[in-house]
């Protein structure tokens, strides 16, 4: 794909899921990749992965609550291919709970992870796009950001900030920078795992079971994204189950 082949695409939470499946569509078609996530041991293997077929990637272990791993993913860019393309802001998390659970620590993680990990991205690859005259900013929100369920409502509010965050980036970006928001529904990934509420984490299970859409989906939308022309910039992509309600 002419749009893709050759850009330099970084990735936050590539070592599983839809940062996985991201990772490997768009090196399939042509683009270098800087691959971030906490399990280092995860992102070898789909460095390998990558290389054997063809592709090209590095990585580096990223933490996306840390500013300076932000900083070290965007600087490896430049290092090993001179530019930055695209900022993929995949890393998120979901532990999942009703209010009345109390799980404070848990509400706090999200905040750190969900939305401080969205905004170190933008401050470490703003810059870089700034000086380059060109850059695209892809971020994973969730329909959950659009509705509001019972046990979701710390984690629905990370994601409307996402999306308010990427629509105030989006309007201050100007005329040569691109932000896009991707809003996937039930996805067949692990996310239930990180709920510590039995009851919900259940729940979650057997909804991804019954109705879920592969990862591949969502990365098909981020790359749809991507292989635009220059001038055109996606906005918000909203990809769930045709059985979601």
């Amino acid at each position: 794909m002419p749009g893709i082949d050759g850009k330099v695409v970084a990735i936050t939470g590539a070592s599983s899921g839809i940062g996985e499946a991201t990772a490997l569509l768009l090196a399939e078609r042509g683009a270098r990749l800087v691959l971030g996530a906490r399990r280092s041991e995860r992102l070898a293997d789909l460095v390998a992965r990558i290389e054997k077929a063809g592709g090209t990637a590095v990585r580096c272990r990223t933490d996306v609550t840390r500013r300076d791993d932000l900083h070290a993913l965007v600087a490896l860019a430049g290092e090993r291919f001179g530019r930055l393309d695209v900022l993929v802001g995949n890393a998120g998390l979901g532990t999942i709970s009703p209010l009345d659970d109390l799980r404070v620590d848990e509400w706090d993680a999200m905040v750190d992870v969900n939305i401080k990990g969205v905004l170190h991205g933008i401050g470490a690859a703003l810059p870089v796009f700034r000086a380059q005259g060109s850059g695209h900013f892809i971020t994973t929100a969730s329909t959950t950001a659009f509705r509001i369920v019972p046990a979701m409502a710390v984690y629905a509010g990370t994601k409307f900030a996402v999306r308010a965050i990427c629509e105030g980036l989006r309007q201050e970006a100007g005329d040569s920078l691109r932000v896009t928001t991707v809003s996937p529904g039930v996805v067949g990934t692990d996310f239930a795992e990180a709920s510590t509420n039995e009851r919900v984490r259940t729940r979650i299970t057997e909804m991804r079971d019954r109705i879920a859409i592969p990862p591949q989906a969502v990365a098909q939308a981020i790359a749809f994204a991507i292989e635009q022309p220059a001038t055109v910039d996606v906005n918000e992509i909203v990809v769930r189950p045709t059985a979601q309600t």
